[in-house]
């Protein structure tokens, strides 16, 4: 699906006829000039605090700053790749110079199964170009979508990527703007799906100097973990990420979007910033939220194409560890019950009070089907948030993992899977980034005093800014388990051919014991039992499609037809 023409960007540098248009939005700023190269040219100001110059003796590849008020050097907050990192001269890009391959449809949101990765530490390069050699075994595997964990630049070389503060460059530490789209075009040529994860919620600690010439953008009536809320109410500033929406999904033709924790994203305005987004994308590209308010109303045809569904995974959680501190004490009194009805309409809070928070948490879902709920048994978050960064296999038996998973791979929720889960992965995936001086200090302060009151490991907690700490985090391909490759290929190719085309609707669940629960979908029946103690379940007279023993019985998954 070729993208529709491309009209220039209101921020940053574009290349035109006359030469490279440098547009910079300062209201603050009495005055603004571009360094380019050695040399110093006036912007000439505008209205609304816009400054521009069009510069004919500019071109691709020319490195750049603004200077404010004859003082303070920045980089472009619009620039699209940062040769030196967040702090060093913008470098003007060519969108145009890469030369796409026609004839990539995109694929319907219904044959999703995600894959998420974090490009630095996916393979031993770290770079796009590494993702690109592993394509082949995804695709072999059942993999219809990959979905890179965020790039837009951070301070340093290691970086989960939401401390990005350069949402227009992609971070150089994994290549140039060319490398990332060869990996898409690789992806596509492989019959893949490609999406990105993006944050609107807040800006990372260092790199940032929006505040120094725009401090509009940010506003004093709201407060996010992270610091600074952006000023959503602002028109250039709405502007400027529905803008970065249609940059990722039309300049690097990604098929999707996935929009990091918008429960944080604040809009007064009479539309909400996230429905103007919807709004400007056009049909053929996805979009998924992680909403931790469980709002459903974002989400349905027209607006957002799902949610990624924690509740189903704290479900499946507690079901194979027993862990009930911190938010798992809210699925801790029946997490059967909570995972049942997530996999039958959604949520498993949609307005009940929950024991973590003690406040209504949700909204109604059950009218939804099951393609609006991203479900998962691990991601970036579940694992690296715990301090040792375990992932679930080190947590659980893998009897217990082999019937979760057979129930999250034939559900009809999309799966998504952490990079490595496939294979049984026991590498942690911990917390890492490459911050210096106070900044650095402080985070390692803060991840040890995150932990400090569980004294058996309060003084084991890795060193976050430790590159060893990051080295432990990078996939050791050569172990491979192939028992476990084989289940995941099993169960994906049972997806596709059986559960897929079914595109079920809401479902029903029933409860037939404390851990044991059926869930019916036109056409689809499911029996778990995720307790020790077996119960009584009469077979249905239907065909059966996956099974690792008798209905009812412990542990075991029972799917029919």
């Amino acid at each position: 699906m070729a993208p529709e023409q491309k009209t220039l960007n209101p921020f940053g540098a574009e290349i035109t006829p006359q030469g490279v248009r440098f547009r910079l939005w300062a209201p603050q700023a009495k005055q603004v000039e571009l360094r380019l190269q050695k040399d110093f040219f006036p912007l000439a100001r505008k209205e609304d605090g816009w400054y521009e110059l069009v510069e004919p003796r500019a071109q691709a590849g020319d490195l750049y700053k603004f200077r404010i008020d004859g003082e303070q050097l920045v980089p472009d907050p619009a620039s699209r790749f940062q040769p030196q990192d967040v702090d060093g001269p913008s470098e003007v890009i060519d969108p145009a110079a890469f030369r796409w391959n026609e004839g990539w449809q995109g694929r319907p949101w219904r044959d999703a199964v995600l894959y998420e990765l974090h490009v630095g530490a996916f393979t031993p390069e770290g770079t796009y170009a590494g993702v690109v050699h592993k394509l082949n075994h995804l695709k072999e595997i059942g993999i219809t979508a990959i979905e890179l964990m965020p790039l837009s630049d951070f301070a340093g070389r290691r970086n989960w990527g939401y401390d990005g503060v350069l949402p227009y460059a992609p971070d150089s530490a994994y290549g140039r703007p060319d490398d990332l789209k060869r990996l898409v075009q690789a992806a596509h040529d492989a019959g893949l799906m490609i999406f990105l994860d993006v944050v609107y919620n807040h800006f990372g600690p260092k790199g940032n100097y929006l505040h120094v010439y725009a401090p509009q953008f940010f506003t004093q009536r709201h407060e996010t973990p992270w610091g600074a809320a952006i000023d959503f109410a602002q028109p250039a500033v709405r502007q400027y990420f529905v803008n970065n929406v249609r940059y990722w999904l039309e300049e690097f033709r990604f098929d999707g979007l996935r929009f990091d924790a918008v429960h944080a994203i604040h809009d007064d305005s009479p539309r909400h910033i996230l429905d103007e987004i919807a709004e400007s994308v056009r049909e053929g590209k996805h979009l998924v939220l992680e909403n931790d308010a469980n709002q459903s109303r974002f989400i349905g045809p027209g607006k957002y194409d799902a949610q990624w569904n924690d509740d189903s995974h704290h479900g499946y959680h507690v079901l194979a560890t027993g862990e009930d501190d911190g938010y798992y004490v809210a699925y801790a009194d029946a997490p059967a019950k909570h995972l049942a009805r997530c996999l039958a309409e959604g949520f498993a809070y949609q307005g009940e009070t929950s024991p973590f928070t003690k406040e209504p948490r949700g909204e109604a879902s059950a009218h939804l089907p099951p393609a609006c709920f991203v479900d998962f048994l691990q991601n970036h978050d579940q694992i690296g948030n715990r301090a040792m960064g375990e992932r679930l296999l080190s947590l659980t038996e893998a009897r217990k993992l082999r019937v979760l998973s057979a129930i999250q791979l034939l559900a009809p929720s999309p799966p998504l899977l952490f990079m490595g889960e496939e294979w049984g992965c026991r590498q942690p995936f911990l917390f890492f980034c490459d911050f210096d001086g106070e900044l650095g200090e402080a985070v390692r302060h803060g991840r040890r005093a995150e932990f400090s009151r569980f004294a058996s490991f309060k003084d084991r907690v890795p060193d976050p800014l430790a590159e060893t700490t990051f080295r432990r985090c990078v996939l050791r391909w050569k172990d491979r388990d192939t028992a476990w490759l084989a289940h995941y290929k099993e169960l994906l190719s049972l997806r596709k051919s059986e559960i897929v085309p079914l595109d079920c609707g809401p479902g029903r669940y029933r409860m037939l014991g404390e851990r044991a629960f059926e869930v019916s979908w036109d056409g689809l029946k499911l029996v778990a039992n995720c307790g020790e103690d077996p119960v009584a379940v009469d077979a249905p007279a239907r065909q059966p499609l996956w099974s690792n023993g008798a209905p009812g019985q412990p542990w075991t998954a029972n799917w029919w037809k």
